[in-house]
């Protein structure tokens, strides 16, 4: 079942600033943070990510990456010019 969610305080500027994007959109504002607040949840917080990522094996060394990259990118053009 849907919960219902109450924001206090909110500033004049910040809630002006809310009203002006959901016009841009096309939405009122509670659809504007109903929508902010499921992109929100369904992603990982920071900590989750980065327990998530800490786990993964380096599978190379920075200097490797570093050396690929310039490869990829090919020669520097000369700085003197």
């Amino acid at each position: 079942m849907p919960k219902t969610v109450q924001i206090r305080d909110i500033d004049d500027d910040v809630y002006a600033a809310l009203s002006r994007r959901a016009a841009e959109e096309g939405v009122s504002v509670p659809e504007l943070l109903r929508r902010e607040a499921t992109r929100m949840a369904s992603r990982p917080s920071v900590a989750e990510w980065l327990r998530r990522t800490a786990r993964r094996p380096s599978q190379i060394s920075t200097a490797e990456a570093l050396d690929a990259l310039d490869n990829w990118r090919g020669q520097w053009p000369d700085a003197r010019r």
